[in-house]
């Protein structure tokens, strides 16, 4: 998995959620001011991604290109 070059950490355009995509099929998610408020396992298979949350729930979401990953009704911008 850590050849995946969607790794790393992606941010809405108000930084408000930051969520980081681990090179070890991990991720973790921060809300405002809760660090790890959500974290769990993911895999992409080209362009898509899964979402499996530790608490039980499932999500999914698409890569538009290389830095913008539309998930949960949110735009995620990859952070440099």
């Amino acid at each position: 998995m850590s050849n995946n070059k969607y790794v790393g950490m992606w941010v809405t355009a108000d930084g408000y959620i930051r969520q980081e995509l681990l090179p070890n099929g991990r991720y973790d998610e921060a809300r405002g001011n809760r660090q790890s408020a959500y974290t769990g396992r993911y895999e992409i298979t080209g362009d898509y991604i899964e979402y499996w949350d530790d608490t039980g729930f499932t999500a999914d979401g698409n890569f538009t290109d290389i830095n913008t990953l539309q998930h949960g009704g949110y735009v995620f911008y990859r952070e440099n």
